[in-house]
């Protein structure tokens, strides 16, 4: 299934849940609570971590320091996302934390704590580096989605708004199915990586929805909302949101600027624009982007 790319005559896709907003996206062994607190003037939502939850993913964490690369490994996990989370209580942003495990019942831990804290609990099927994926985590997950949906299901069992942040172009995966299984087993948002292949944001934003729309529910239930779909890969102004508002993203993320006030300006403008049905484009506005 390939998306039509957007013309500059179309306008952005209307959203199908909420009015749009902006994330900061977690950065491994960066996003903690004084990130959030810093990036919070920008953005409707800051997800610390990744922060590894179990023995398998916290022995890759730590392989993955020993050669250089930047990585939470507080003595327990859990107790450290519930003190992150506690000391964003009067920050003027919510809060998710981004999560990596092998097993089930460390996500569900975790989860359960976010929802203490009105968070949100974001499954990690996106890491792809090697150490974490030999543990079973990260993007492995995309090609077991029945594991994922049980993690997904986990999650959401506790009350916890829950997130899974996805990547495209990982070979051999159907990513519309794992949108499916996302959808079908309780997730609140999917979180997409397009790594250059934005078309595919309309994919699995079609896919999720038609999932929810297909579930039977009882008479007197109400249906369920279909997932948010949060754009990610290359934000970084009007042009690029503008672009993934066209393939029916509900929301946007900041990754690797997150930390660059300039850029989470810009992009809060073009999601305020959005929101108000006034997106549109700017012949200035490539020449102004920039990215790290």
């Amino acid at each position: 299934m390939t998306a039509p790319s957007p013309t500059p005559s179309s306008p952005p896709a209307a959203p199908a849940a909420a009015d749009p907003f902006l994330v900061a996206a977690s950065l491994s062994g960066e996003s903690d609570a004084a990130w959030a607190r810093a990036a919070a003037e920008h953005v409707d939502c800051a997800v610390l971590g990744g922060i590894a939850l179990d023995p398998a993913s916290r022995e890759a964490a730590r392989d993955l320091v020993a050669r250089g690369r930047s990585e939470f490994l507080p003595e327990d996990p859990i107790a450290w996302i519930d003190r992150q989370l506690g000391s964003l209580a009067d920050a003027p942003v919510r809060p998710g934390v981004n999560v990596r495990s092998a097993t089930l019942e460390p996500v569900r831990e975790a989860a359960a704590v976010c929802a203490d804290h009105g968070a949100v609990c974001e499954i990690n099927a996106h890491c792809r580096q090697p150490e974490l994926r030999a543990a079973g985590c990260g993007e492995t997950l995309l090609a077991d989605r029945d594991r994922l949906a049980d993690y997904v299901a986990a999650a959401a069992g506790t009350g916890a708004t829950t997130s899974v942040k996805v990547r495209t172009e990982v070979e051999g995966v159907d990513l519309v199915a794992v949108a499916r299984a996302v959808a079908e087993a309780g997730g609140d948002w999917i979180h997409v990586d397009a790594m250059d292949s934005e078309a595919v944001v309309a994919e699995v934003a079609a896919a999720a929805r038609s999932a929810v729309a297909g579930a039977s529910v009882p008479v007197d239930t109400d249906s369920p909302a279909p997932p948010t779909v949060v754009a990610n890969n290359g934000v970084r102004g009007r042009e690029t949101v503008r672009e993934y508002a066209a393939y029916g993203a509900d929301a946007v993320s900041v990754g690797r600027p997150s930390d660059d006030p300039r850029v989470l300006s810009r992009v809060a403008d073009a999601v305020a624009a959005w929101r108000d049905g006034d997106l549109i484009e700017r012949s200035d506005e490539p020449g102004r982007e920039v990215s790290r």
